[in-house]
């Protein structure tokens, strides 16, 4: 049960603290952005001398690797203790703290599922000619563990990106123009995520009216997010400024009317059902030929709901396969049946037997 002083809210203290206040297993999802500790020594400086304004913030200034890496170990220790059994998590970082992280997480027992590349279409350049320009940043994506049942809405995502699977490189611009927040034409928040990359996560791994945590939420992008997708999310920021800012984000974001909100079911998590259950109540008769896409290829369904093609018999994956000379292949795309003058798919026979909800 979602508690009510949680729902929805975000709190101004300091995540170590808050974390602990929080009741076990709250947390479908939690997209966390910690301080990357980025180790700046010196001031930058571009071409024309004029200075850059870099991510010099005192949150992100730790005395030594063995101090952030005990900053890491208590943060994860209590969102693994948040985050319900079938929950996943999400973490940001760039070289300077990503494989650090990386490792703790495993250390705790989560479970790695994928590691995602934001390749960021207008990075700032490297001024100094030093390096290469650094035009990435990481995201590992884990589960609690390895037993999990966690979310992945793939169907959605496939649809979301031209009905291709979605890869683990995200091609998107980094947070600016009237999104980014700002006073007295200064940023507020130095390393702002755009909404793009959290609508993206959120849309990937959470359904609506699931709970979302940011232990480091700082300019508020992850909740007013969630807002807008029909989620709940609860966030901790400790920068009072960055909490005020935030805040009024959050009060002047809309939510997405519900009728929208829907997402495709996954396969996965339909009812299974069998060819043969569709032979057995008649939706498709024995002797009944069915073909490829083309039509160039037909074959004979038997009363076992086996199909046979030529010297050849099984199931309507088993067979396909053969035809392709294939490991495998999805018999319920690959084969048709005559509907008056065009083929159908016998995938859409199947969806007959689906229970309505």
């Amino acid at each position: 049960m979602i508690s009510s002083s949680l729902k929805n809210k975000i709190i101004n203290g300091d995540s170590l603290q808050e974390l602990k206040k929080i009741p076990d297993e709250s947390f479908d999802l939690i997209f966390a952005d910690p301080p990357y500790n980025l180790q700046l020594r010196n001031k930058l400086i571009r071409p024309d001398r004029s200075k850059v304004k870099a991510v010099n913030d005192k949150w992100d200034q730790f005395e030594n690797f063995k101090t952030y890496d005990k900053f890491t170990n208590d943060w994860l220790s209590e969102c693994k203790r948040l985050l319900k059994k079938n929950g996943s998590i999400w973490v940001i970082g760039s070289y300077h703290n990503i494989f650090r992280v990386g490792a703790k997480i495993q250390d705790f027992g989560f479970w790695i599922l994928n590691d995602v590349i934001w390749n960021k279409n207008n990075p700032m350049p490297n001024f100094r000619g030093t390096r290469f320009t650094n035009a990435h940043e990481t995201l590992i994506w884990a589960s609690k563990n390895n037993n999990s049942k966690y979310t992945f809405n793939y169907q959605s995502l496939k649809c979301f990106n031209d009905d291709l699977q979605m890869r683990s490189t995200w091609n998107l611009p980094i947070c600016n123009g009237n999104e980014r927040l700002k006073k007295n034409g200064q940023k507020i928040h130095s390393t702002q995520k755009p909404e793009a990359l959290l609508h993206r996560i959120i849309l990937a791994s959470t359904n609506k009216n699931d709970f979302i945590l940011d232990p480091f939420l700082g300019s508020g992008t992850t909740a007013v997010v969630a807002k807008k997708l029909g989620r709940n999310f609860c966030g901790i920021e400790k920068e009072k400024r960055y909490f005020e800012a935030a805040n009024n984000r959050i009060k002047n974001t809309k939510e997405i009317k519900n009728e929208y909100l829907d997402t495709i079911q996954n396969n996965r998590s339909k009812p299974r059902i069998p060819f043969g259950s569709l032979v057995e109540l008649g939706v498709i008769k024995p002797g009944t030929e069915i073909y490829d896409q083309k039509k160039k290829i037909n074959a004979k369904i038997m009363v076992d709901g086996s199909i046979k093609y030529q010297q050849s018999e099984g199931s309507i994956h088993k067979v396909a396969a053969k035809i392709l000379g294939a490991e495998s292949c999805n018999g319920w795309t690959y084969w048709h049946y005559q509907s008056g003058n065009i083929l159908k798919p016998i995938d859409e026979l199947r969806e007959r037997l689906r229970p309505r909800n």
